[in-house]
């Protein structure tokens, strides 16, 4: 039974850091290309970051390099997002989604939000 069930969202300041969880159940996450997405209202789900599979390597949306971070602890089987230097643009949903040559599962999202 695949979930993928997201936490570490709240309220944070300009500036701030925030670390997002991804915690999931049914698959393996070291098996599967991960990603984080957002989503603010009114605007169009974007990706952020994903770790794949393979090497593990990260890949970054431009906006985001140098300020967020994604990482995968394979006994824990979760995956994070750490998000540094936080700024009101960055206020969104955030999704986990996961990914095989099959499949693709989404999260339910956790709510991000950057207010002074």
């Amino acid at each position: 039974q695949v979930q993928l069930v997201e936490s570490g969202g709240g309220l944070v300041q300009p500036g701030g850091s925030l670390r997002l969880s991804c915690a999931a159940s049914g698959f393996t996450v070291s098996t599967y290309t991960m990603s984080w997405f957002r989503q603010a209202p009114g605007n169009e789900r974007e990706w952020v970051a994903s770790v794949t599979n393979a090497a593990g390597s990260t890949n970054y949306a431009d906006s985001m390099k140098g300020r967020f971070t994604i990482s995968r602890d394979s006994a824990k089987n979760t995956v994070y997002l750490q998000m540094n230097s936080l700024k009101p643009e960055d206020m969104a949903v955030y999704y986990c989604k996961a990914r095989s040559h099959r499949y693709e599962y989404w999260g339910q999202g956790t709510q991000v939000t950057v207010s002074s």
